[in-house]
């Protein structure tokens, strides 16, 4: 749903109906604002028309759980709670995203022991608290233009046997993944013991399949590793400027129909080969 909005609300409900009509079996939403009565009402507009429903959440650098300062990784710690809280009012299946650290920030060094060691404790926690909700938690490896502490799937594979929770297993997304790695088969293979969710986002956030991505590579190695799990179309545009510029969107990459009814068809296609 970010194609459309950072925050989905009862006007949004005709887009997800459209979805549905369309043939999508769910909808990831991002985890910014709102209270439990705001998601158990979105839960339940959902389960009425049968959609399932995964979750994107993100911390800010006041809520590190990478930093060194015990303060700013508690407040990290209590952000990844609610996050939680609220997918769960909202009965979301799987919570994604660069939560092992806050988006964007940098120290302007390489990742050091300590800062990886401190987000997993904390990641731990939250996955012991996800658990009792029946959350996945489910990391993602950012490009270094976005992040340092984790860019590849060797480092999330690292994180996820650090953390050592049922309740964390690893995301991969094809758009990081055709930046950081040196093929998609290598990386999906890598870390397909721990995969639990997949971003499908062509290298220039636009339609599947209409940019630089080895789709066929990426589908066949899917099925290879027997994965089963979620492939949900991430997309941007500028339908929501601040969001946008937040993200360093500058421009729309491709027709938000073309992106969601061309993507579609790609996944289906590929899974079918």
């Amino acid at each position: 749903m970010l194609l459309w909005t950072n925050h989905v609300t009862a006007q949004h409900y005709a887009i997800i109906d459209k979805l549905k009509e369309c043939g999508y079996d769910g909808i990831e939403l991002f985890l910014g604002e709102g209270d439990e009565q705001h998601y158990a009402a979105l839960g339940t507009h959902l389960a009425a028309i049968n959609m399932g429903v995964t979750a994107v959440a993100s911390l800010a650098p006041e809520q590190n759980i990478a930093s060194p300062d015990p303060k700013i990784r508690q407040a990290g710690l209590d952000r990844l709670k609610w996050s939680i809280d609220m997918g769960a009012a909202a009965n979301v299946e799987v919570i994604c995203g660069p939560f092992h650290s806050s988006f964007a920030h940098f120290t302007r060094q390489p990742p050091t022991e300590s800062e990886r060691a401190w987000s997993a404790e904390m990641l731990n926690r939250a996955a012991e608290y996800a658990g009792d909700r029946q959350i996945l938690l489910t990391p993602e490896a950012l490009n270094r233009f976005e992040c340092y502490l984790y860019n590849t799937m060797a480092d999330l594979k690292e994180l996820v046997e650090a953390v050592n929770h049922p309740a964390l297993r690893a995301m991969y997304d094809t758009h990081h993944g055709h930046i950081e790695e040196k093929g998609q088969k290598e990386a999906i293979n890598g870390i397909a013991p721990y995969l639990g969710h997949v971003h499908i986002s062509e290298n220039d956030r636009g339609t599947p399949g209409k940019g630089q991505i080895h789709w066929e590579e990426v589908f066949a190695t899917l099925k290879a590793i027997g994965y089963d799990g979620w492939l949900t179309i991430e997309a941007f545009s500028r339908l929501i400027p601040e969001f946008a510029n937040a993200i360093n969107v500058w421009r729309d990459y491709s027709p938000v129909e073309e992106i969601y009814e061309n993507g579609l068809a790609l996944i289906r296609e590929g899974m079918k080969a």
